[in-house]
């Protein structure tokens, strides 16, 4: 969506601020022992405080209210019975809708002792998203976003998964531009001023394709590979980005 007025701005302003509270809660919920299906339920209280809906489930009829995905898991993972356990890499998903407005924010977790390839897989995600910010100004390509983060991750060592991408958000959850995280010459949308979007690296820890498993849902890399993810909800400007999630 574009924000046109300031009760957009404020709508978005609060679906970020639950996203966002909601992805701390789980994430200090994340550790050894404890299951996906209860830090689903760490994110799903706060939810219930601030009368905001999961918008996997609104939308696309999503099992659960958050998607956890745990090692190969790329993304869209289902919270259930599954215990953390150590060296566990955690991609906690999260995506609300509150008043009529969508944010969607996303992070990794290594669960100690993480490994040198976990731990720097991680990094590199978070890294190419800060990356990503310093070119999200208005009048910029959208492909520029992809470009940025794919230089960071091929500089780190790791590969971008070029099926899963960046969107559009606000009053549904995937909306126009798609926000490829790989330079795509046919990707030639200009960002605007005003317009909201999520950057969110998916990264590997080698090139492979991308599985769905017979759950229908959990996306998993190909060749079972480690697979991490960090993305916030944003309002483009004629600066820096407008961070609604974090």
């Amino acid at each position: 969506m574009s924000i046109d007025s300031a009760d957009d701005l404020e709508g978005m302003k609060r679906a970020g601020l639950v996203v966002a509270e909601a992805l701390r809660a789980m994430s200090r919920a994340t550790r050894e022992g404890v299951t996906t299906g209860e830090i689903d339920e760490a994110g799903a209280a706060v939810f219930r405080r601030h009368g905001a809906r999961s918008a996997p489930q609104l939308v696309y009829g999503f099992p659960g209210i958050n998607l956890i995905s745990v090692n190969d898991e790329i993304v869209h993972g289902i919270p259930g019975s599954r215990r953390l356990r150590p060296g566990d890499v955690v991609k906690l998903d999260v995506t609300g809708e509150v008043d009529g407005y969508i944010a969607d924010a996303a992070t990794t977790i290594v669960i100690p002792p993480a490994s040198i390839e976990s731990d720097a897989l991680s990094t590199s995600a978070r890294t190419a998203f800060d990356e990503a910010c310093k070119v999200a100004r208005a009048g910029r390509l959208v492909s520029d976003i992809g470009a940025a983060v794919e230089a960071r991750v091929h500089a780190d060592g790791f590969s971008v998964v070029r099926a899963l991408t960046g969107h559009g958000v606000g009053r549904t959850i995937h909306e126009s531009p798609t926000v490829p995280n790989y330079r795509d010459p046919r990707q030639r949308d200009v960002l605007t001023d005003g317009l909201v979007l999520t950057i969110e690296p998916i990264i590997s820890a080698r090139p492979c394709g991308v599985v769905q498993s017979e759950d229908g849902w959990t996306l998993r890399t190909s060749n079972g590979c480690l697979a991490a993810h960090y993305e916030h909800t944003m309002v483009i400007t004629a600066g820096a980005p407008i961070l609604l999630t974090a």
